[in-house]
């Protein structure tokens, strides 16, 4: 792989007393450190790729679990009123409590004979019920 150093092959400008000047002192110290974290990222790979990633999973998860909570305590917030909204609902109305009807117990017997005062089992008469096939004679 080649790499290609940004001015590593200019030609220094100096001042009149042949020092270089100020400028290029700190250009020559930003290139270095430019390349000195070149360097640092290709001896170490994991920081330059395996870090990123494990923080950004490890934020990306802390994000969500607070995203989360959040929608569930807005969800805790509406089960709240729309529970506050029934119970008031039930306690009062023009007339009394919604649901005042209380309808009598009965038992199974008490079913059992009316169903059986309705209905005559032993009056029946025989109905033929014709074969899917017998309609149609060719």
């Amino acid at each position: 792989m080649t790499t290609i150093e940004s001015g590593a092959n200019r030609p220094r400008k100096t001042s009149n007393s042949g020092m270089p000047s100020a400028a290029d002192a700190s250009a020559k110290a930003h290139e270095s450190a430019i390349g000195s974290f070149k360097r640092w990222g290709r001896r170490h790979p994991f920081v330059r790729y395996g870090l990123p990633m494990i923080s950004l999973t490890v934020f990306g998860a802390l994000g969500l679990g607070h995203l989360l909570q959040g929608s569930k305590d807005i969800a805790k917030v509406k089960d709240d009123q729309e529970w506050e909204i029934l119970e008031t609902r039930k306690a009062l109305s023009r007339t009394g409590p919604v649901n005042a009807y209380n309808p009598k117990k009965i038992s199974l017997e008490e079913e059992l004979q009316a169903l059986q005062q309705k209905v005559n089992i032993d009056d029946y008469e025989y109905k033929r019920i014709p074969k899917p096939d017998e309609g149609k004679s060719v």
